[in-house]
């Protein structure tokens, strides 16, 4: 039976997300599980599993602690992928910087390996510009799993932080939520500030590509402040805490 099929049929009767917004790209059979988002095939093909990101593990750099619950993640992955035969589909990117294929996986019966990830609580949302296919989908499985407080969301190193630029850490990868206090346009970027002082409060950033992108969809930078938002990325220092943005699906509006 084909994959797009078999994909639909378990879709309507076990809850699996159809992939009918990627392209298919082949199968193969786990072999090898090195994190909770990267496996390895028959064929010797890596593959990142697009869209989340599992706590991380040294994986060979020097000085590089393990987060929080990285071994249970990998575990985790192990029990739901290894010596699984698993259908690839990949969205607008297919390969990273490292050479890694960039597939969204499905066992042979239905389960999406992604989906599965963040319903156990031991994945984040991780999403890209170039690969925003599922992504909606995903931020609601992650938002119940947050709500139940299941895996990492029990554990403070992954607690969605407040925008108070003491209350956020540097060089990781964070969830923060506050209220945009103004929204400014300084020449070709723009900027969502979440405090009275844009020189030391969080910011979130977007640059031209970015605000192109925004005004494509209609969405209006604008109309965001007086808004409470959530926006997740990778936390920079610029004048205070900063992440850039990207795409809408690092912002999401509460309340609604």
């Amino acid at each position: 039976m084909p994959w797009r099929i078999v994909l639909l049929v378990f879709s309507l009767i076990a809850g699996a997300t159809p992939a009918s917004a990627l392209t298919a790209a082949g199968e193969g059979r786990v072999v090898a599980v090195a994190d909770g988002d990267t496996v390895t095939l028959d064929d010797d093909t890596v593959v990142r599993l697009v869209g989340i990101q599992a706590p991380k593990l040294p994986l060979g750099r020097p000085d590089f602690a393990p987060w929080p619950l990285a071994d249970a993640a990998k575990a985790m992955l192990e029990t739901l992928a290894l010596d699984q035969r698993v259908a690839l589909f990949v969205g607008d990117t297919a390969l990273d910087r490292h050479g890694r294929r960039l597939a969204h996986l499905y066992r042979d019966d239905g389960l999406w390996l992604q989906g599965e990830m963040l319903r156990r609580g031991l994945a984040r949302v991780y999403s890209f510009r170039d690969n925003r296919q599922l992504v909606a989908e995903m931020l609601a499985i992650e938002a119940a799993a947050r709500t139940a407080r299941v895996g990492l969301w029990a554990d403070p190193y992954y607690a969605v932080r407040p925008a108070d630029p003491k209350r956020i850490p540097r060089n990781r990868f964070e969830l923060v939520e506050g209220r945009v206090m103004a929204v400014a346009v300084a020449r070709v970027r723009a900027y969502l500030n979440f405090g009275p002082d844009w020189r030391t409060d969080f910011t979130a950033r977007l640059g031209p590509a970015a605000r192109r992108l925004f005004a494509r969809e209609g969405i209006d930078l604008a109309a965001l402040e007086g808004r409470r938002v959530r926006v997740r990325g990778w936390v920079d220092w610029r004048n205070g805490p900063m992440i850039e943005v990207t795409h809408p699906e690092q912002i999401e509006i509460l309340g609604q």
